[in-house]
């Protein structure tokens, strides 16, 4: 959707007339008198409006709205696979109801496009009866938006459920050629198709990728200030195979962990903890003392970072904003020998070859966790990469010169876009004063993270968020 669309669509959302009137000027029911609606279908709807009319993140949203409203586990389970469900197939739903819709999509009143992706979810991909589908969402309809929108949803989501299920519905779009099937059958826009497949080298992977991304991820725990066994047995997780600090769990809460409240462990991706785990393992030439944590937001890395490092390394971790800054101080709470300080690092406040060791966590479209956060592949566009490839290669130009000859950088983005990763360290990888170091070396207990000299892990191969690697030594 367009910018000027997205406002169209706002200014539609938050019309208190638009789709509220009643046929012979009748005012819609008085929330009074409204039926009582199914909490758990309520809930994913109010996840996907936050999303769609606020820009809301669902795995921050969804943990606000499941503890206010105190939902049985099982209603709560249900509202998570609805939500999470409905933002990952948009494009397939949006596919499908594209063709039984009369005007296009963009249109349509905001929230009625909502609740008919929310309705066709549950109707080509969830065990849901038909009747119970088209009924619940029919009653949202008339609760949320009005009595006319309902009768709408009511055509079109029958429609849905007698074109059958996603297979049915997916040989019915007629896709023209491999990598449209694969975006409709497991809910990537094209061009993420087309990156994972130039990423990983190998046909036979990339369905099974692209599959991974849409499996609910594990919540993964690091340990530390705490003994990784004694965290297991807390959270009743099992060690994670990779990362000597790692805790996985099936599911979960962990908040209500006494660790994690206490801060001697925090929710950490196992990928990410080999990421800063990386540049602790560089080899190092001189000195080691001083190590800078370059966009340290939200602070996670840092954390790991200062609880592995050893006596007597001296903390740095910088954030341009002063929001991020703060999260950082939070998770080095306790932490002695620490500096956090607000730092644009193309345009830092330290002088050049400061440091020993830096870590430099690229800001970067994020496609490595779609897992976590379903809804990006859907807001990002393939437009939005070569400006965040052009931040990165800034970013990483000014961590090597913060680096002192004979210190390492290590190069990390959530992301396995070529143009984000290798083709942003191959830039620099050709300067005379630029070694590159291997990685897979530097974890012989990790099969299939070598992408060249580069590192790449992925959610198929290691049950990680896709993170990229790069360790590079300043040699003069």
């Amino acid at each position: 959707m367009t910018g000027p669309e997205r406002r169209a669509a706002h200014k539609r959302r938050n019309d208190p007339g638009r789709g509220n009137q009643r046929p012979n000027g009748q005012r819609p029911e008085s929330r009074r008198h409204r039926p009582v609606l199914d909490g758990a279908r309520l809930t994913a709807y109010d996840v996907l409006d936050g999303v769609s009319s606020r820009a809301a993140y669902a795995n921050l949203l969804l943990p606000q709205l499941l503890r206010e409203r105190q939902l049985e586990p099982r209603d709560a389970a249900f509202a998570t696979q609805l939500a999470y469900g409905t933002l990952r197939a948009t494009g397939t739903l949006d596919a499908v109801l594209t063709t039984l819709v009369s005007r296009p999509l963009a249109e349509l009143d905001p929230r009625v496009l909502d609740l008919l992706r929310l309705g066709t979810h549950q109707l080509i991909d969830l065990r849901v009866p038909a009747h119970a589908a088209v009924d619940t969402t029919v009653a949202l309809t008339r609760a949320i938006v009005g009595t006319g929108a309902s009768g709408l949803v009511n055509a079109v989501l029958r429609k849905v459920a007698a074109g059958g299920d996603r297979a049915a519905w997916v040989t019915a779009l007629a896709p023209a050629d491999d990598d449209e099937r694969l975006s409709l059958t497991t809910d990537h826009p094209r061009w993420i198709v087309e990156a994972w497949r130039d990423a990983l080298g190998a046909e036979d992977e990339v369905e099974p990728a692209l599959l991974a991304d849409d499996a609910a991820p594990e919540v993964h725990l690091v340990a530390r200030h705490v003994d990784r066994d004694e965290l297991a047995t807390e959270s009743g997780g099992e060690p994670g195979p990779w990362s000597p600090f790692a805790v996985r769990l099936p599911s979960g809460d962990p908040g209500r962990l006494p660790a994690v409240r206490s801060g001697a462990a925090a929710v950490q991706d196992e990928g990410s903890q080999l990421a800063a785990l990386a540049l602790t393992r560089a080899p190092l030439e001189g000195a080691d003392e001083r190590w800078l944590d370059m966009c340290a937001g939200p602070g996670g890395k840092a954390g790991l970072l200062a609880a592995v490092r050893p006596a007597g390394v001296h903390l740095t971790a910088a954030d341009r904003s002063e929001h991020r800054a703060e999260l950082v101080r939070g998770a080095l709470t306790g932490e002695d020998d620490v500096d956090v300080r607000v730092a644009d690092g193309t345009a830092p406040d330290w002088p050049a070859g400061s440091f020993d060791r830096v870590l430099l966590d690229a800001p970067c479209t994020g496609l490595g966790a779609l897992r976590r956060r379903p809804e990006v592949r859907w807001r990002r566009g393939p437009a939005d990469v070569a400006p965040l490839a052009e931040l990165q290669r800034q970013l990483l130009d000014s961590a090597l010169a913060s680096v002192r000859p004979g210190g390492v950088v290590a190069y990390v983005t959530c992301s396995p876009h070529t143009a984000e990763t290798v083709d942003v360290v191959d830039a620099v990888a050709g300067r005379d004063d630029v070694e590159v170091l291997p990685v897979a070396p530097l974890f012989p207990e990790v099969p299939g993270v070598q992408r060249g000299d580069y590192g790449q892990l992925w959610p198929h191969r290691h049950g990680t968020d896709a993170m990229f690697l790069a360790l590079l030594r300043r040699t003069r």
